[in-house]
Formats: C-alpha cells, structure tokens, sequence
C-alpha cells in the first residue's frame, strides 16, 4: 500500500477535518494524494478557499498540497487508505457517543474495496475498533476484515495552540490487525512524522495508551484541584505552596484549574464506560472526574461567599468573566467550563458579561446560547480571568480597577497576576 501510495497511483482520504484531521491532511498532502471529507459544506468552502475553520493553520500549509476538499461521500470511493479522525464526545449522561464514529464508518464502508485500509485516529476505549467499526465496516461493505481490507489504529496527539509541539514533531503511536497491516501503516505515517513511529503490539493497546495518557493529566490536574480546595480553607496560597514543592526534582509540575476540552474532560468517561460494562466500577478514575466536574460550582460558591462578606446582593451585582474557550490561545469552545461556571453564576441570579477575544459569538450563541460581548463594560463587583489567553496577561491592576466599582474582587483562575494586599482589589487565585 504505501508504494503505491507513495507513486500517488492511490489516494488517502481523511475523514473529519477538525483540528485533528485537518492538519494530517494536509501533511499527507505533501508527499501523497489527498481526499479531504467533511460533512459540513461551511467548513469545506472555508478550506477550499485556504482557510482553517479552526484557526490554527495558517494559509500557506494549504499551498502546494496535492489534496480535494469535498462534501460529497460519492469521492470517497476514488481512495483507498481511509483515516477517520471525527470526534468522540459523550452524552449529557456521561456516556460515549459513537454516533460521529458509526456515521463515518458507514461512510467508508460504502466506499471500501478490496485491498483497502482504514486507520481511526479518534479516541476510544480499548476494543472500540475491533468491536464496535469493524462489524459497521464489513455489513456496509459487504468485505471480511483480514481478507477483504484491513484496520489500523494511530491515536491523535494533537495539542491546540501548541506551537512546539506539533503533528510531525510528536512520536506517533501506530498498530494494525496484522503484521503486515502495521508494517505498511507504519511506512505511510513514517513518511510525514519526524519524531518516528511507535509500532503497539496490538490495535487495543493502541486505544488503551491513547486513553490513559488524558486519564493520567485528569487525575493530576483533580489533585490540584482538591489541595486548592483544601488550602484555600487554610488561607494558604496553593500557587506559593506549588512552588516550594517543585524545588523538588521529582515533584510534577501540575497546577489546579478547569479541566474541559474534547481530550482530558472526556476521554477519562470512555475507559469508565468500558471498565463498568466489565463489572468494575474505578474509584480513582471516577473520584478525580468528579472533583474536576464540580470545580465551576465551587468557584462560583466561591464569588458569592466573597460578595455576601462585602455585604453585595448578588442579584444586585455585575460580574465579568474573561474567557470562554477551553484552553489558552485556541477558537475551541467545545466542553468548556467556563460555560459551567457562568451557568452556576446564573442561579444566583448574578448579572454575567462574558468576553474572549479568540471564541467566535456566533458559535458561542449556538453552542451555549450565551452572549459573547465585544468589550467588557465597567462598574463591575468582581471580575474572573478564567482562561490565560495571552491578552490577558500583560494587564495590570489600574486596568481591572478600571473596569469596577467599591470593594472589587478579582478571581485569578489560571494565577496569572501578582496582586499585592495594598493594590485595592480582593485578590483570589486557585
């Protein structure tokens, strides 16, 4: 396959062009024949006119790459080495949602012919490939795994707003069904990742490692979280307490903070998923997402404990939050929880103004049904720096003093500001 590939006699189609499919197309691009699928025509005019929906790509990548972008399934059926890359979020109840996966797989199913690959790059829990898109694949094609085509699995390890840390800067992790399936699979991926590629014995290891490298932040990140909690009640800085620790070699650098995204705030519920259908219910696993799920509600309890010790009704008070995406420096507003933290804020019937230089309105008013400002106003009770874009972290004290009214609080949720006790503002960091 990769030969022929390679002599551009066969074409690689990536279906799903968000932040993780976009970019491996367009490296594929480079070296092979490209087919770019997505189901959203907006977003393929956007890309057909060289522009990444998600803003982390610049125009130039488009240039000189030998890649359709395309709507239409019927172009599907011109590729032969199929990378499915669409997202895998789960239920309000907290259960994973394999429709986007199950979708996509029907897809290329109807495009499969014999001799055909198709790897998944989107994060599951281990088995979901073998279990759960190879049957979706085989009744669509009407082709048996093994004999008819074969299967791979290259988890993502994108990061958004890294600029270090890029797709071919990142050693890849790959697997196929067979010996032969994970040679050719590692030759095509070999060929555009600088770092190398990591060959897994076995496609669910390949799951698996994918899986636990978010379960493992999440569990740190929710240690953080509940040491603020418990040193907050001990009126200790947790940020000075972090500090001390971390002149010790071996002390991990995490810090607390809201834990949201398509990554660390979801895949942990995957391999929940799985281990309870096996009869086990984890405990750590289970424990360091509900701490992270609960934070938004505590900051918010937080904000109104402040306002009541000022003497502020909290239905007379305007608080301004700065930031909406889910992470630094990215467009992304997919499971945030600053979405969360203003919901909680809400039920105490506080007025809310929400502002993000990087999130789009539009999408903010679809996905939350909330208001994104262009500007903050002014005479503001307290202010919360949820998200450390870098916009915000040349600000000053005379500027947020600007923006509110008597006994003003700033809550500092990502620690980027050094307020002193004098400065005039009650100063509040995680």
């Amino acid at each position: 396959m990769f030969n022929v590939l390679k002599q551009k006699e066969k074409q690689i189609a990536v279906i799903g062009l968000g932040y993780v499919g976009l970019p491996i197309a367009l490296e594929f691009a480079r070296q092979f024949r490209v087919i770019g699928f997505d189901i959203n025509e907006d977003r393929v005019a956007m890309m057909q006119r060289g522009e990444d929906p998600s803003h982390e790509i610049s125009s130039d990548a488009f240039s000189h790459a030998d890649i359709t972008f395309t709507a239409n399934p019927d172009d599907l059926k011109s590729a032969n080495f199929f990378v499915v890359a669409v997202p895998t979020p789960v239920d309000d109840y907290k259960v994973p949602d394999l429709k986007p996966l199950q979708r996509a797989s029907e897809l290329v199913g109807r495009a499969l012919k014999p001799g055909d690959y198709v790897i998944y790059e989107s994060t599951v829990y281990p088995g979901c490939t073998e279990d759960d898109c190879v049957p979706v694949l085989e009744k669509n094609s009407g082709l048996k795994l093994g004999k008819g085509f074969k299967v791979g699995y290259s988890p993502e390890r994108i990061n958004p707003g890294d600029k270090h840390h890029t797709l071919t800067t990142i050693l890849k992790v790959v697997s196929g069904n067979d010996a032969e399936a994970l040679r050719e699979i590692a030759a095509v991926y070999g060929a555009i990742i600088q770092a190398g590629v990591y060959q897994a014995p076995s496609i669910k290891v390949a799951e698996a490692a994918k899986v636990i490298e978010n379960v493992q932040r999440d569990l740190n990140i929710s240690l953080m979280n509940e040491l603020s909690i418990i040193f907050d009640k001990m009126g200790i800085d947790t940020h000075e307490v972090l500090k001390a620790a971390g002149t010790k070699w071996n002390f991990l650098p995490f810090t607390p903070g809201l834990v949201g995204g398509h990554c660390i705030g979801i895949d942990p519920y995957y391999l929940l998923y799985k281990a309870r259908q096996l009869g086990y219910d984890p405990q750590v696993i289970n424990s360091g997402r509900r701490i992270n799920d609960g934070m938004p509600a505590y900051i918010a309890t937080k904000l109104l404990q402040m306002l009541l010790q000022r003497g502020k009704n909290p239905r007379q008070t305007k608080v301004l939050v700065m930031g909406l995406t889910f992470k630094e420096n990215v467009s992304d507003i997919r499971n945030s929880k600053v979405a969360d933290l203003v919901r909680e804020l809400m039920k105490y019937a506080i007025n809310v103004h929400l502002v993000d230089p990087h999130a789009s309105p539009n999408e903010v008013a679809q996905e939350y049904r909330m208001t994104l400002m262009d500007t903050p106003s002014n005479q503001y009770d307290g202010i919360i720096v949820a998200v450390g874009h870098d916009e915000y972290r040349s600000l000053d004290v005379s500027y947020f003093k600007s923006l509110m009214n008597g006994a003003p609080i700033l809550m500092d949720l990502k620690g980027l500001f050094k307020i002193a006790k004098g400065d005039g503002i009650e100063y509040w960091r995680m």
